[in-house]
């Protein structure tokens, strides 16, 4: 299924979320290993249930690996624009954007 891209590709829309894209800038091999890295350390999380030790270590890596691909922590563009990550897309600046959308 392929979710909506704001037109500056900073974000897909899932239910009306926004959710921020990886960094486009990082090379197709450096992005696939971290992509390989993440879906590794959610397996971990996954395998990890009733050991809150080895979840809290899984946990650790999903987001150190969602932060080197972009979608967390510091935003990967520099034009200053805000982060808005997670926000409701029909309450941010790409409203009118998401309203043309229609249903999607």
């Amino acid at each position: 299924m392929r979710y909506p891209v704001t037109p500056d590709g900073r974000y897909f829309v899932v239910r009306g979320r926004l959710w921020r894209m990886a960094n486009p800038a990082l090379d197709p091999a450096t992005r696939e290993g971290l992509v390989r890295d993440l879906m590794s350390a959610r397996r971990a999380v996954r395998d990890a249930k009733g050991d809150p030790k080895r979840q809290l270590e899984a946990r650790a890596r999903v987001d150190a690996a969602k932060q080197a691909l972009g979608e967390r922590g510091p935003v990967w563009w520099t034009d200053g624009a805000p982060d808005l990550n997670r926000r409701m897309a029909r309450t941010t600046p790409y409203a009118e954007w998401f309203a043309g959308l229609g249903d999607p």
